[in-house]
């Protein structure tokens, strides 16, 4: 699976910003999918993740409220809507992709996905 993510730019504090991933190749429904985001000097930190059917979503607890993930099986993509943005959500976000053990776990942990995209910038100004 190769995965491109878009949608990243610079915004205001409480505005909105909605993030897509595309994927590519076969058996895209079959992954977990997850965003993660990562700042300078920081670990890649789980933000939200979507089981196979998109059934199942957790979300990290600072965003819970504001964000939503979603997926389109047949279109290959995921998305992130992220509203009320504030400055502590600035960081370079990324989508992976997973074959989870079980249908409906949602993996937090990064080392155990297999495939990354390229990431793309948020950046929040106060």
């Amino acid at each position: 699976v190769q995965l491109v993510e878009s949608g990243g730019g610079l915004v205001q504090a409480g505005a909105s910003l909605r993030l897509s991933c595309v994927g590519s190749g076969r058996a895209f429904s079959s992954y977990g999918m997850a965003w993660f985001r990562q700042t300078p000097g920081k670990e890649r930190e789980f933000v939200a993740g979507i089981n196979w059917d998109g059934s199942h979503t957790d979300y990290l607890d600072f965003v819970k409220g504001r964000f939503t993930i979603s997926r389109d099986n047949a279109e290959k993509t995921m998305d992130l809507q992220m509203n009320n943005l504030n400055p502590e959500d600035a960081a370079v976000y990324y989508c992976a992709a997973d074959l989870p053990a079980e249908a409906y776990y949602i993996e937090k942990t990064d080392s155990k996905y297999d495939y990354w995209g390229q990431g793309t910038q948020v950046t929040v100004s106060s």
